[in-house]
């Protein structure tokens, strides 16, 4: 298989309820060197989405004539429409490119967003200060959003001078996988997207971008940390929110902390040992968006991830009391993983959840797990125990 996305891979590790893996894309496809960066999320109307760096010439980051690239699924993930261009690059003298999808779905308007870069001439360990959204130099921040479902898209947005409360922020990128919506509280409703900054003085920071009015406008909070990288959050079942942080000081481990304020500041950022991380994206999840507020559903939490010490294995951890335990983590693949997302899935699309991931030759994946094959990490009817990560800490 390249380009009808049928083709199955010998390294997934299938069982009870895990559905054999198919690619998405893989170099070549479409005239296309390089695939990379997954982003997944589903639509309002039960479509499973999946969008990607489209990368013509090699695999490096922006700033590249890169596109973002999108199938769709409409049968709860057993196939995907071809792919199709959501924000296209352009090469040349006055090339400039996109890069590093995340999703974020309204689930009270229906719209969905796409966050990512625009890049000119500067990537993000290049970028200079300043918010023209015209500047070659600075890399921006975009976003995209549709209302009929992922089918077509809005021209995409600058907003990098909305978000950037600082003249000391002089780079910022969207941590790329799935953005959030807040469904307890004061806040029910707000719609939260994961920036890594980069301060003048070198440090890399996480920032929650958020917005009150469905999409109409986007503010950044306080960045907190010093040492972040791609971030991801996840509202815990009392309504605070959990920020999960790849490191980049290579200390092994992942990075949390805990806002009371549905994003806008965080508390101390702590080492998580119970999640080793070899300095790769990863994402952190619900595995009951629609639990109520305080019930035991609304404690558990998915985590996708590569293994400790490489990027390889790709594994899903489980958390039953709100991510102050995690599981030692069930395997979904074998051989190269690096970027993953997780998402869970409604009975529209098929039940389960969702994984996209980069797999060998960095081609993307898609793959289904259910709840039964997480069966021994957590028992659905009685939430009941898991096997502690007991070895393969930080």
């Amino acid at each position: 298989m390249t380009e009808n996305g049928m083709m199955n891979t010998n390294n997934t590790v299938c069982g009870a309820n895990h559905d054999e893996a198919m690619s998405l894309a893989a170099p070549g496809d479409y005239g296309v060197a390089c695939y990379r960066i997954p982003a997944l999320a589903e639509a309002p109307n039960g479509w499973i989405l999946a969008a990607f760096d489209a990368r013509p010439h090699n695999c490096q980051d922006a700033p590249q004539a890169n596109s973002i690239v999108q199938r769709i699924s409409k049968d709860g993930g057993r196939s995907f429409e071809p792919q199709h261009v959501v924000a296209a690059g352009h090469d040349g003298v006055d090339k400039y490119g996109y890069s590093d999808p995340s999703y974020v779905v309204d689930r009270q308007t229906g719209e969905v967003f796409l966050f990512f870069v625009k890049s000119y001439d500067a990537g993000f360990g290049t970028s200079q200060a300043g918010v023209d959204p015209s500047a070659r130099e600075v890399l921006q921040a975009a976003v995209t959003s549709s209302i009929d479902n992922g089918v077509t898209w809005s021209e995409p947005r600058i907003i990098t001078a909305d978000i950037t409360n600082s003249e000391s922020w002089i780079s910022r990128f969207a941590s790329s996988g799935a953005g959030i919506q807040l469904t307890y509280g004061e806040h029910a409703g707000r719609l939260i997207q994961q920036y890594t900054i980069k301060e003048l003085d070198g440090r890399y920071r996480a920032v929650s971008v958020f917005s009150d009015d469905h999409g109409a406008t986007w503010h950044a909070g306080t960045p907190v940390g010093d040492h972040m990288d791609e971030n991801k959050v996840v509202e815990l079942s009392d309504g605070r929110v959990m920020l999960n942080s790849r490191s980049s000081d290579g200390n092994g481990c992942r990075y949390v902390a805990i806002s009371r304020d549905g994003g806008a500041t965080y508390g101390p950022v702590i080492r998580e040992t119970q999640l080793p991380d070899p300095e790769n994206n990863a994402q952190i999840a619900r595995a009951f968006p629609d639990a109520p507020e305080g019930s035991a559903q609304a404690k558990v939490l998915l985590y996708s991830s590569s293994s400790p010490s490489d990027r390889i294995d790709g594994l899903v951890r489980v958390s039953i009391d709100d991510g102050k335990t995690w599981s030692a983590g069930r395997r979904f693949t074998t051989g190269p993983m690096a970027y993953s997302v997780i998402a869970a899935l409604s009975h529209k699309a098929g039940g389960g959840y969702g994984l996209l991931y980069e797999g060998d030759n960095n081609n993307i994946m898609y793959t289904r797990i259910s709840l039964d094959w997480l069966n021994g990490q957590l028992n659905v009817d009685g939430i009941g125990g898991f096997p502690l990560s007991g070895e393969g800490g930080c």
